[in-house]
C-alpha cells in the first residue's frame, strides 16, 4: 500500500500535543439526499450493524436507503437551526470552549497556551477524522490524544471510533504517537455537570413526579457479547441519582432509538413513557446523560415523539432536560478529563536556542531543513 508522503520535516519546529475530539456525526443538510450519505456510511459500519455484509448490503441499498432518508430528513428538519445541526453546532462550540480551557490551564503551568490544539472528527460525516488529524499533524503535533464524546463504551460508537482514527493513521508514513482516553461514564466532574444542569433546569422549571434517564440503546445481544455498555449506563444512573439525591422510586432507566426487530436493552424508553402516562403519573422530566451534546435522538425522539406518547397515555406535563451542551460544569469537567488523559505529555517545549542547536546538527549531518 501507497503511503501519503509527507510534508518537509522541519528540524526547528515546535512539537506539540493534539486533542481530537470525536462525535457520531450528521447529515449535512436535512435533505433525503444528505440523509442518504450520511446514513450509507453509518449503516454501512459492521460495529453498528453485525450482520455479515454479503446479507446486509441487499438490505441497505436495495430497502432501508430507499425509503429511510426521507423519514428522517423531515425529522432533521424539525430540529435543525440556522447555524445548522445541533450536534455539529454544541461540538464546534464545545472544541472551542476546550481550547480555550487548556490553554488558561497551560499558562498557569508554565507552559505556553499553544501547546495543546485541539481538532474535531466526526466519526461519520463532516468534519472528518481524517481531515482533523492532517490538521493537528500539520500544526506540529507528534501526540495525538483521541477523546471520544460518548461517556459510556459501546462497540458501536467508542470502537468504531477508534477503527477510523486507525484506519486513516494507516496510510501516513509519519505516524503521531496516539492515546485513546478511557470512557468517563463514572467520571466525578461529569455525573456532577449532569446534576448541576438538572437542578438548574429544575429551579426554573420545578421538579418532576418521575425522571427519566433515557440512554442510547444497542442490540441486547451486545451485552451477552461482553460489551459494557449496559453496565456503564447503570453505573451513571446510580452515580447521577445519588448526585440528585433521588430515591430508588422517584427516576428510572432506559434505552431508546430501537431499530429492527430484534430485542435491544430494556426498558424501552418510548414503552415506558406511556406506561408511566396510564399509571397516573402526572409529570415526567426525560434528562438524556448519554449524549453531551443535544442532536436529533434527544430534540426529536425524546423532544416530540416522547411528549406525544406521555400525553396521549395520559400524562399532563412533560419536559425534555437540554443536554449539557455549554454548561460551565460540563466545559470544566471536559477540561479536566483531556488534562488528566494527558498526563506525562505535557512538558516545555525546545526554546529557540535549543532549536537552532538541532537545526545545525541536522544540517550539518546533510539535512536540508
Amino acid at each position: 500500500m501507497p503511503f501519503a508522503p509527507e510534508a518537509t520535516f522541519r528540524h526547528d519546529r515546535t512539537p506539540k500535543v493534539g486533542v481530537l475530539l470525536v462525535n457520531l456525526g450528521t447529515p449535512d443538510e436535512p435533505t433525503p439526499a444528505a440523509v442518504r450519505r450520511y446514513l450509507a456510511e453509518f449503516l454501512s459500519d459492521p460495529r453498528v450493524v453485525e450482520i455479515p455484509a454479503v446479507a446486509w448490503r441487499p438490505i441497505l441499498h436495495g430497502v432501508i436507503l430507499r425509503v429511510r432518508p426521507a423519514k428522517s430528513a423531515a425529522k432533521y428538519r424539525q430540529i435543525w437551526t440556522s447555524d445548522g445541526s445541533p450536534l455539529a453546532v454544541h461540538s464546534a462550540r464545545q472544541r472551542a470552549y476546550l481550547q480555550g480551557y487548556l490553554g488558561e490551564r497551560l499558562k498557569r503551568a508554565g507552559l505556553p497556551a499553544d501547546l495543546c490544539p485541539v481538532e474535531l472528527g466526526m466519526r461519520y460525516g463532516n468534519p472528518s477524522i481524517a481531515r482533523a488529524i492532517d490538521a493537528l499533524r500539520a500544526a506540529d503535533c507528534e501526540r495525538v490524544l483521541v477523546l471520544p464524546l460518548y461517556p459510556q463504551y459501546a462497540a458501536s460508537t467508542t470502537a468504531t471510533a477508534f477503527d477510523k482514527v486507525a484506519a486513516h493513521v494507516a496510510t501516513l508514513r509519519r505516524v503521531p504517537a496516539l492515546r485513546f482516553a478511557a470512557p468517563f461514564h463514572d467520571d466525578a466532574g461529569y455525573v456532577k455537570a449532569l446534576a448541576q444542569s438538572i437542578n438548574d433546569y429544575w429551579v426554573k422549571h420545578g421538579r418532576p413526579d418521575r425522571l427519566v434517564m433515557s440512554f442510547h440503546g444497542v442490540p441486547r445481544r451486545t451485552l451477552d457479547l461482553g460489551d459494557p455498555y449496559h453496565c456503564q449506563c447503570h453505573k451513571t444512573g446510580r452515580l447521577l441519582a445519588g448526585e440528585l439525591g433521588l430515591d430508588r422510586k422517584q427516576w428510572v432507566l432506559t434505552f431508546q432509538s430501537r431499530f429492527g426487530k430484534a430485542e435491544w436493552l430494556k426498558p424501552y424508553t418510548a414503552e415506558t413513557l406511556a406506561a408511566l402516562g396510564k399509571e397516573g403519573v402526572r409529570r415526567v422530566d426525560v434528562a438524556c446523560p448519554g449524549f453531551v451534546s443535544d442532536c436529533v435522538e434527544t430534540l426529536e425522539e425524546i423532544g416530540m415523539e416522547g411528549r406525544d406518547a406521555f400525553l396521549a397515555a395520559g400524562g399532563q406535563e412533560y419536559h425534555a432536560i437540554p443536554c449539557l451542551n455549554e454548561h460551565p460544569a460540563w466545559l470544566s469537567a471536559l477540561t479536566d478529563i483531556a488534562w488528566r488523559e494527558l498526563s506525562g505529555w505535557l512538558a516545555p517545549p525546545p526554546d529557540a536556542a535549543a532549536r537552532e542547536r538541532t537545526l545545525l546538527r541536522a544540517k550539518a549531518l546533510g539535512a536540508t531543513h
